[in-house]
């Protein structure tokens, strides 16, 4: 039982790491260690979990697919997905800065911690995390499309929001972001639970996290470092959208007015980072909140050191 409650634990890290534009929930899963159970739980969903399952041979069935990890994994993201949404709203309009500063020393420290557990650094694995690197870096100063709400849309939104999802240092959220439906989505859709645009992206998610799957788990167990280190890129080149000092640059119209999307919102298209310029209440607050993630990334390294021992 204890060994569940950690996986739904676990799990709530993903799902509120997915909230969060520029943020993995993929990474969460790679430095707590499920990763690759993940993966190839996910995976198992085949011709031979459909011949178990219709055969009634329900307990082999559960067994081939790990299923008491996937509930407790997904009860985790469901509840955090669920219950932040409106949290992480009301930080995001009253304290930005702040909650951006806690992920940034997150996923900060998740640089070292997953990066130190390639066993080689070859010239090819420098290489690789260099394009990962520049691969997150390059998608984080993409413009985002306009809002859609067509229903094949938002199947391949959640297609592609679910590979990311589960892809460390590329963020589901932020690809949302990119596509421009984050906020149709994560926030109204999740706040207001319209199943209408969430059962779409949804059906599109399990195809691709089932898809996804197979890929990233032959090439993790085929080429271990290689994958790490580019993984740890993505990780890295992602640090700059989660900057903690940034406007928002929202889209104008030819004339320069402020476009507004169908609920009278403005539209995100990027951001403008700067650097705090005086030492104030805010900025030792950041900081310190940057600490704290490093801090946290370091427990849960430290206990999960000691519960391998």
């Amino acid at each position: 039982m204890k060994n569940y409650l950690v996986l739904v634990l676990k799990g709530i890290g993903m799902g509120a790491a997915n909230v969060i534009p520029g943020v993995s929930g993929g990474t969460i899963a790679l430095i707590t260690g499920i990763l690759e159970r993940l993966l190839d739980a996910i995976k198992s969903f085949n011709l031979k979990a459909l011949r178990l399952l219709f055969a009634g041979k329900l307990t082999e069935f559960a067994r081939h697919i790990d299923l008491y990890f996937l509930l407790a994994v997904f009860t985790g993201i469901a509840v955090a997905i669920l219950s932040l949404a409106r949290l992480f709203e009301y930080l995001f309009n009253h304290y930005p800065v702040y909650i951006w500063a806690y992920f940034f020393g997150l996923i900060l420290a998740s640089v070292y911690f997953v990066g130190r557990t390639i066993s080689r650094w070859s010239p090819g694995v420098i290489f690789i995390f260099l394009v990962g690197t520049a691969v997150a870096v390059w998608l984080s100063v993409m413009n985002p499309a306009s809002e859609n709400d067509n229903l094949f849309y938002l199947f391949i939104c959640g297609i592609v929001a679910a590979c990311s999802m589960i892809l460390p240092g590329i963020s589901g959220s932020f690809v949302l972001v990119l596509m421009g439906n984050y906020e149709l989505v994560m926030i109204h859709a999740v706040n207001d639970l319209n199943l209408g645009i969430l059962l779409p992206v949804i059906l599109g998610a399990g195809v691709g996290l089932i898809a996804f799957s197979y890929v990233l788990s032959w090439i993790f167990k085929k080429f271990r470092n290689h994958t790490i280190a580019v993984l740890t890129g993505f990780i890295f080149g992602s640090l700059g959208i989660i900057w903690p000092w940034k406007e928002t640059i929202y889209k104008l119209s030819a004339a320069g007015e402020l476009v507004l999307n169908r609920k009278g919102e403005k539209i995100a298209t990027g951001y403008d980072w700067f650097f705090p310029n005086a030492l104030n209440n805010e900025v030792v607050i950041a900081f310190a909140l940057i600490l704290l993630g490093i801090i946290s990334i370091w427990l849960t390294e430290y206990f999960a050191a000691k519960k391998s021992e």
